[in-house]
């Protein structure tokens, strides 16, 4: 039987969302961020959201859809004052759907695998 590798969710703020940003650099980034993952033995996913009604959708789709071992919380959102809401929000979601799920928080969206690391 094969062996299951430790699993993690990165949840970010989307990119495109964010004027006046380099979406595509940004996204590429984070694209190299999970090959990173990858690297290090993790099966790893992202979900992107962006601070309306469809933040909920997204982020219960995506803890939902296997038992994470960790779920990273990027900075962007955490950072953002304005983004206070939205980062309640994805605690508590955590909390209700992926309850077995260590919580790390990163600094930036290059960091994300060592702060996996940090709760694996």
């Amino acid at each position: 039987m094969p062996v299951a590798w430790p699993s993690a969710l990165v949840v970010g703020y989307d990119p495109e969302a964010i004027p006046g940003l380099d979406a595509g650099a940004l996204r590429k980034g984070l694209d190299e961020e999970l090959d990173r993952f990858g690297e290090h033995g993790i099966d790893a996913a992202m979900a992107l959201v962006v601070f309306d009604d469809s933040a909920e959708t997204v982020l219960v789709a995506a803890l939902t859809e296997r038992p994470w071992d960790v779920v990273v919380v990027g900075g962007g959102i955490r950072k953002a004052e304005q983004l206070l809401p939205l980062f309640e929000e994805i605690m508590n979601l955590i909390r209700l759907h992926a309850p077995q799920a260590a919580i790390a928080f990163n600094t930036n969206g290059g960091d994300s695998v060592e702060a996996a690391l940090r709760r694996m």
